[in-house]
């Protein structure tokens, strides 16, 4: 795997995940707020499975010029 998740969109994801599961424990959202361990792991990992799919990549230092 090659990473392909940038600085700016792992804080972005890491920001939606956490404030996903938060409104899910504080009971806000209902269990579908658990989605937010999604952003969490891609976020973590550095890789989106999705991105390839859509030729998308955010991490600057593999861009091709």
């Amino acid at each position: 795997m090659i990473n392909n998740v940038g600085g700016l969109d792992r804080i972005l994801r890491i920001i939606t995940g956490l404030a996903l599961i938060g409104l899910t424990l504080t009971g806000s959202i209902g269990a579908w707020g658990w989605i937010g361990l999604v952003p969490l792991a891609t976020a973590a990992i550095g890789f989106c499975p999705l991105y390839p799919l859509l030729g998308i990549n955010t991490c600057a230092a593999l861009k091709k010029p």
